[in-house]
């Protein structure tokens, strides 16, 4: 798989950040495309979230499968079997951690990841410092599911 690139993720941010028409036309992609994490969203899953926290959660997981698909066009779709396995393996390498603080938690997933610039684009979007909607408590769960979504399409 193709390095994503600071840049490249920024492009997106700001292309979906800045056109509500891009952002419709990849929502509509995401879903065709990759219709199992597409309905995590809309799950009893996802439930647990302010509507603040899914929407911004949406819009970074666009920005991951935008970046998807620019460097792999011919981007598969993920299966709920794989796309369960993954998720199951990022919380159970968090279980372990001990660390109290959210950066220093999230270190774990960091060590030799092929896609560390999208990584810490998601974790850099999950810290309550900047403006976001995320609160403490969905700042965690909300990091599982995006390194989860990244891990599935950029494998």
């Amino acid at each position: 798989m193709t390095f994503v690139t600071e840049d490249m993720i920024d492009a997106a941010a700001t292309d979906l950040g800045g056109s509500e028409d891009l952002r419709l036309k990849n929502l509509e992609a995401f879903q065709q495309e990759q219709a199992v994490i597409f309905e995590y969203f809309f799950s009893e899953d996802f439930e647990a979230f302010t509507k603040a926290e899914k929407e911004y959660a949406l819009f970074l997981a666009l920005v991951i499968f935008r970046t998807a698909r620019k460097v792999r066009p011919d981007l598969p779709s993920i299966s709920e079997k794989v796309f369960m396995e993954a998720e199951e393996a990022n919380w159970e390498k968090l279980q372990n951690v001990t660390a109290r603080r959210f950066k220093e938690r999230m270190d774990v997933f960091f060590d030799q990841y092929p896609q560390e610039d999208l990584l810490a684009f998601v974790e850099d979007s999950l810290i309550d410092d900047q403006d976001t909607p995320v609160t403490k408590e969905g700042r965690e769960p909300l990091f599982v599911l995006l390194k989860t979504i990244i891990d599935c399409l950029h494998n």
